[in-house]
């Protein structure tokens, strides 16, 4: 099978992980177990997951000229991820996440300073636009720049591309925005505040926003698996619960970028939902964000149980 192209427009961090026995309450100090230092940032996450499930993915991002981003530089290559569209920005650091992780759930609490992410801009998607038209898929979060998330989807809509929006971290979106979403990904919470429905269910949340111009909304349950709402109705595709559940933190990203290999794939979006339910099972046994990303056997192996 030709792999598809996949461009990722969007974040690169530095994750520093502690894991603990709880996450701390406001002026609690909490003394931590496992440290890790791991490659993350959501759109460096969706980037590599989907290189790792068979995408042949180009990358939009800014780093530092720190050792940071030497290093993200270097993984990103090794990953077979296409690097000609990332930009070293010698006046910003590269983006750092503080993340906690509580033992006992997997859950995590997470503080990032975007540092060059937010340098990300217009121009740097405007060079990287033939990339973007000749996609298969154009996945986006919301890490960087709104006016910069615009443009990306804006290139690829133009070009029938379709859009896969990670609306994280949440923020209100504007109806221009969202009508040029193919698949909108949000979780549960995301979903609510998109819809500006306190308290709405995911199918109400994904109906309002089904009324709004978005095509198809996937909302995330975790380890129930995820809701489909598009114009053919509502389907819940069920997830994979595994005991052995570790760090949550790139579970949301791993799904993305395995919902985009599959879509470029040709998939029909039912299949593409379980195969990313799947992947971000697997992700969820492991610590770390890109440390934890699954290969595409892995997943097959998953599904075909």
């Amino acid at each position: 099978m030709t792999q598809p192209h996949i461009v990722v427009v969007g974040s690169s961090n530095t994750d520093l992980v502690v894991r603990a026995a709880h996450l701390p309450a406001p002026g609690e100090t909490v003394l931590g177990g496992t440290f890790l230092t791991a490659h993350g940032g959501k759109g460096a996450n969706q980037a590599v997951a989907a290189a790792r499930l068979g995408g042949h993915v180009t990358f939009v991002a800014r780093l530092g000229t720190d050792s940071f981003g030497d290093a993200a530089a270097e993984h990103f290559r090794s990953e077979g991820i296409d690097t000609r569209f990332l930009i070293r920005d010698p006046d910003a650091p590269t983006g750092v996440a503080l993340i906690g992780v509580d033992e006992s759930t997997g859950e995590n609490a997470i503080i990032v300073a975007s540092g060059a992410n937010a340098r990300l801009n217009v121009s740097d998607v405007a060079h990287a636009s033939e990339a973007i038209r000749s996609a298969a898929v154009l996945v986006c979060q919301l890490e960087s720049p709104l006016d910069t998330v615009y443009a990306a989807m804006r290139t690829a809509d133009a070009a029938g591309v379709p859009v896969i929006l990670n609306p994280a971290p949440a923020q209100p979106l504007p109806d221009e925005i969202l009508a040029l979403v193919t698949v909108l990904t949000p979780n549960q919470g995301e979903a609510a505040l998109l819809a500006g429905v306190t308290g709405s269910s995911p199918t109400e949340a994904a109906h309002s926003l089904l009324g709004r111009g978005v095509r198809s909304v996937v909302v995330t349950l975790g380890a129930a698996g995820a809701l489909l709402v598009d114009g053919e109705g509502e389907r819940h595709i069920a997830g994979h619960h595994f005991e052995n559940v570790i760090d949550t933190t790139a579970a949301g990203d791993c799904f993305t970028g395995a919902l985009a290999v599959a879509i470029g794939e040709g998939h029909n979006l039912e299949y593409a939902v379980r195969f990313a339910n799947a992947a971000a099972a697997i992700s969820v046994t492991r610590l770390g964000a890109q440390p934890s990303l699954p290969m595409r056997a892995e997943v097959e192996e998953l599904i075909h149980r």
